[in-house]
This record gives structure tokens, sequence and C-alpha cells, in this order.
């Protein structure tokens, strides 16, 4: 069995951790102090405030955002639900022309459909294939 040859030295990461850990706070402060030398009109009260309006500004542009969204997504179901209204009382089956140029509505048709003799019903022709002539 072999055992792993790549040991860690917990101490030392730790102690590079704390190193760059602690050069990055110094290169804060340094940034800040020489931000604040320059500007002696710093308010932290003001800042807070201006911090503060522009996260609710960007906060109610993002809720706006969601609510526009959700509206639309709402009146789009709604749209597609007043349509389904106008599918209902619609069918489509095949059928073939019979003699003087009569069609008829298969029963299961008629029955899904609800309709009975001299119901008045609004026709739509597609021809689908020709009548191929007998072979003598």
């Amino acid at each position: 069995m072999t055992g792993n040859t790549n040991q860690t030295d917990y101490v030392e990461m730790f102690q590079e951790w704390m190193q760059k850990g602690g050069k990055a706070q110094a290169e804060f402060m340094k940034s800040f102090c020489s931000f604040m030398e320059n500007n002696q009109k710093f308010d932290p009260l003001q800042t807070l405030k201006e911090v503060t309006s522009k996260a609710a500004e960007a906060q109610a542009g993002f809720v706006g955002n969601v609510a526009s969204m959700q509206k639309n997504a709402m009146e789009q179901a709604f749209n597609v639900a007043n349509m389904m209204q106008n599918f209902m009382g619609w069918g489509a089956f095949k059928t073939t022309v019979g003699s003087n140029g009569r069609i008829s509505i298969p029963e299961a048709e008629r029955d899904a459909l609800r309709l009975n003799e001299g119901d008045l019903v609004q026709v739509m022709v597609l021809p689908l294939e020709k009548k191929k002539p007998k072979k003598e």
C-alpha cells in the first residue's frame, strides 16, 4: 500500500493566507486613507444615504421587472384560455363526398359536437386526395 507522499503543511498554508489577507487589508486602508486626505468633505452619513438610495432604486427596478414579466405571463395565459373557448365547439374529421355532392358527419363527431338534425354548421373544405378511377 502506498501512502500519500504529498504532505500538506497546514501551518504554512495558514501563514500564507494571513499574509495575503493582511496585504489586501493594508492596500484597502492605504487607498481609503488617500481618499480621505484628498476629500475633506467626506460625510459617512451622506454616503450611507446615497448607497441606500441607489440600492432602493435598483431593488424597485428589479421588482418592477418581475411584476411586468408576471403580468405579461398572466395576460398570455388568459388570452390562450379565451382562445380555447373558440375551439371547444370545433371539430375536424375526414369524410368523402357522396352523390349530389353530399357529405356526412360521422356519428362520433356529431355526438361530441352535440349536433342534431337541422343544426346550422360552417363547413370548410380542404381537398386531401382525388378519387382514383377504378381499373377494369
